[in-house]
């Protein structure tokens, strides 16, 4: 990049439409997330809404409130729609009937989300259902679930099975606390992270950050590697593109074990709290696996 030449990159994991989950709340939040996005030097916002129990995946009103906001926000930033999949049965059997329904501009990638506190190990046949049919896999914000802080190798087995992985770009410098951000910076370190977004929900307490966190990969990791990740890859997804060809992932074939070093990042910035389920949905996830694999 030439000195003095601002970067543009691209977020593809946005909570930006308003009234349908926990992200933005009503129209003017959403003008205001994607306006500051803009100023950041982001030209293209993949809208993500969740697809969960609590906030059910409402395609007409997300389709409604989509196009309203992508006429309004024309000559500000570019739209394209997509999910924030939660991995529940239910989830993946509609995803396996509407081949590409939930991927970025139905182009076939996929964001899908994890419980946070079980992982079922029958999630790797899952994510194999989707991959043939059609989808590519991209999982988000790996270093926040507190399942895999017990676990983080699960990580490199997902990445063998050929899953893509998308880091919240404020992990990296300590906004979700410091178990998240030793793993973000070892899965940078190891050039595992393919994608970095900002899950963002509003514009104080979830904000649409990503200037930080590109500045901070390309200080860490290089001009190219922030490109990388906030540009050539995101530009792949939105497309359909085919994978673009991507450095070595380190240790990751050989099996060398992840170096979570958390006493490096004992001090953190703005702690956000991670949304536990409660012991009823914890119960009940072996009867939603049950159902899915006696399908």
């Amino acid at each position: 990049m030439a000195a003095g030449e601002r970067e543009t990159m691209i977020d593809i994991h946005n909570h930006l439409i308003y009234g349908i989950d926990d992200g933005a709340t009503d129209l003017e939040t959403s003008l205001a997330m994607a306006r500051e996005s803009a100023d950041e030097g982001v030209t293209h916002i993949v809208c993500t809404p969740h697809a969960n129990d609590e906030f059910p995946f409402r395609s007409p009103l997300i389709q409604e409130r989509f196009d309203e906001l992508r006429g309004l926000l024309d000559g500000v930033v570019e739209l394209s729609l997509g999910c924030d999949l939660h991995l529940s049965a239910e989830n993946i059997l509609d995803a396996l009937a509407n081949p590409l329904r939930y991927s970025i501009n139905g182009k076939g990638y996929l964001l899908i989300e994890f419980p946070n506190t079980s992982i079922p190990p029958q999630l790797s046949d899952a994510l194999f259902r989707l991959q043939a049919a059609g989808y590519t896999v991209i999982v988000t914000h790996p270093e926040r679930y507190p399942a895999l802080h017990r676990n983080p190798e699960q990580v490199a087995d997902w990445m063998r099975q050929g899953c893509l992985l998308q880091v919240t770009a404020s992990s990296l410098y300590g906004r979700f606390g410091p178990m998240a951000q030793a793993i973000a910076n070892e899965l940078l370190d190891r050039n595992w992270i393919h994608f970095l977004a900002t899950d963002a929900h509003h514009p104080e307490w979830r904000p649409p950050h990503l200037r930080k966190g590109y500045q901070y990969v390309a200080n860490r990791a290089g001009e190219e590697t922030a490109q990388r990740l906030c540009v050539t890859n995101p530009q792949a997804a939105i497309e359909g593109a085919a994978w673009p060809a991507q450095p070595e992932p380190i240790g990751l074939w050989n099996r060398v074990p992840l170096k979570i070093d958390v006493r490096h990042y004992a001090s953190f910035l703005d702690p956000v709290p991670i949304k536990v389920e409660k012991d009823g949905e914890k119960s009940e996830t072996k009867g939603f696996w049950n159902r899915l694999f006696a399908k």
